[in-house]
């Protein structure tokens, strides 16, 4: 392979990490993988096997047949045949005809003819969690050696990407304190650290592309994504530890509003917390940030349009709450925003606060920020 060949494998590599490692909901990386890798390995077809206690695939998402072609093949395979091969020895396998292999059991009718093929397995510390089955090599030539090498550093972040998904959902199902304490301590141990590991790993590989500037620079950027990774999956770990003694209300609430908000906004929003939130935050105070929020997530709902919402709680000197939408736009004066944003601007002047609509960040949609100031939070928790 060339040099600028594999500047653009290691650029179409980086896409595939950030992408995979963006989101927190398990079907969505699930889905992210296997497209990833169809990409990164030229596959016309891609699968994503999930290989059940039993040893049989429970779950097979695909990328590249179209849904009447779906339809048509039935139910889903369970894992025989070349697709067993993976979950009995789970290494990776290229084939020039899978066809002609002892094992092949042929294909179900309207299933796509299929003869290139590339198995690479998914673990998650060590043990096999899924395949990644990839068919079909564009131009109809073979699978290379550069082409599983890629596949195989994939899977490595894949699994990494799942085993943080899978810890997520755990921490937002699972109440038990002990539970608590052993996902902070996996959160801590394990993916902040690798997460550690990966950055290094690009600042290295940034330090070798010197003469590539774009390369350089997206270099920089992803290990700055991963530092804000590697800060909010801290303030997971900070909320349970908070949530083990006892104090877990704001946070809860704020994140139960958020849940509530999904249905009319059409999508989950973002939430994230920095400081000591519960500690902070009185009682008298969160009622008139939990009313604000639910006001300022209900006019995203009904007037920006937007895509995405990210709501930002933090303490410092001030509790702030942030809500920041990609959607039309900040309204052209406040009488446009209705009696919300009246209310929302009375319970901050209230509490000795304030109010600020802006552009949205990159100068998409709106940012609502409702500030008070700490010392006068602390007041009114001591108010009669």
């Amino acid at each position: 392979m060339g040099a600028h060949g594999g500047d653009r494998s290691l650029e179409r590599f980086l896409d595939a990490v950030l992408a995979i490692g963006s989101d927190l909901s398990l079907p969505v990386v699930l889905r992210r993988i296997v497209t990833a890798a169809a990409a990164l390995s030229g596959a016309r077809y891609a699968a994503l096997g999930v290989i059940g206690p039993d040893r049989r695939l429970t779950e097979f998402i695909t990328v590249g047949a179209d849904s009447e072609t779906v339809e048509a093949i039935g139910n889903p395979p369970e894992g025989r045949g070349i697709l067993g091969l993976l979950i009995v020895d789970p290494r990776p396998i290229r084939m020039t005809d899978l066809t002609e292999h002892p094992d092949s059991y042929g294909f179900p009718p309207g299933h796509p003819q299929m003869r290139s093929f590339l198995g690479v397995p998914i673990l998650v510390r060590g043990a096999a969690f899924g395949n990644l089955y990839l068919t079909e090599k564009e131009g109809g030539g073979d699978f290379t050696r550069d082409d599983e090498e890629l596949v195989v550093a994939l899977a490595t972040a894949a699994g990494v990407a799942v085993e943080n998904a899978r810890l997520h959902a755990r921490v937002r199902e699972l109440a038990v304190v002990e539970e608590r304490e052993r996902i902070a301590r996996d959160l801590h141990d394990t993916v902040v650290q690798r997460l550690f590991a990966t950055g290094m790993a690009l600042q290295a590989a940034g330090r070798l592309a010197a003469d590539r500037a774009d390369l350089a620079e997206r270099l920089d950027q992803a290990v700055e994504d991963l530092d804000v990774t590697i800060h909010e999956i801290r303030s997971t770990i900070f909320a349970l530890h908070e949530a083990d003694r006892g104090h877990g209300g704001v946070r809860g609430d704020v994140a139960a509003l958020a849940r509530e908000a999904a249905g009319g906004l059409g999508f989950q929003p973002r939430v994230r917390f920095d400081g000591p939130v519960d500690a902070a935050v009185s009682e008298g105070i969160a009622d008139h940030l939990l009313a604000t929020l639910r006001e300022a997530l209900t006019n995203v709902a009904r007037h920006a349009d937007a895509s995405q919402v990210e709501v930002h709680v933090e303490t410092g000197d001030d509790v702030v709450l942030r809500v920041a939408d990609d959607g039309a736009g900040m309204p052209e004066s406040p009488r446009a925003g209705g009696q919300g944003l009246r209310n929302m601007a009375d319970r901050a002047d209230a509490l000795g606060g304030t109010l600020e609509l802006h552009e949205g960040p990159g100068g998409r949609g709106t940012e609502l920020v409702w500030r008070i100031p700490l010392e006068r939070a602390i007041s009114h928790r001591y108010r009669v």
